[in-house]
């Protein structure tokens, strides 16, 4: 069952995001709190939002959220910052629903695109994700400034 993540389930997602850090070779660079998340779904001006796969009343896998503008287009768009599914869960159809559940958000309110980043060397997901039809931004690369080159930048 896919539906939108539940102050209950933060612990688990933390949890998730954490293997997910893990599986991407980046363990050590995941500082995630339940208190981090929770602040971020459920303050009263939430900038993050998040479904679930839940499997026997465990939460299994996730995809946590935001949205994105499209100056081009002129509205909103959802950018996915993670979607995870433990290997146990795999080949059972999650993945596929919480991308479907995140396309229907799409559709429904009249954004533009559903986005991603995948890790170049992550060969069954971007494979999967050419099988549901998406394409892949080649000719565009990924920019980011964060600790002592943002705060540099910022002072």
């Amino acid at each position: 069952m896919i539906r939108r993540i539940e102050p209950d389930d933060v612990p688990a997602v933390v949890g998730l995001v954490h293997e997910l850090a893990d599986y991407e070779r980046e363990p050590d660079s995941c500082l995630l709190t339940t208190a981090q998340l929770t602040e971020a779904l459920f303050s009263s001006s939430p900038a993050l939002f998040g479904h679930v796969a839940v499997v026997d009343g465990e939460v299994v896998g996730c995809a946590l959220w935001f949205l994105n503008f499209s100056t081009w287009r002129g509205v909103h768009g959802l950018y996915l910052e993670d979607l995870y599914v433990r290997p146990a869960h795999r080949g059972a159809g999650l993945g596929r629903a919480l991308l479907a559940t995140l396309a229907a958000v799409c559709t429904e309110r009249g954004y533009a695109r559903l986005e991603w980043s995948v890790l170049d060397w992550n060969a069954p997901s971007i494979a999967f994700y050419r099988s549901l039809g998406a394409v892949s931004m080649d000719g565009w690369s990924t920019f980011r400034l964060d600790g002592d080159a943002l705060a540099t930048l910022g002072a």
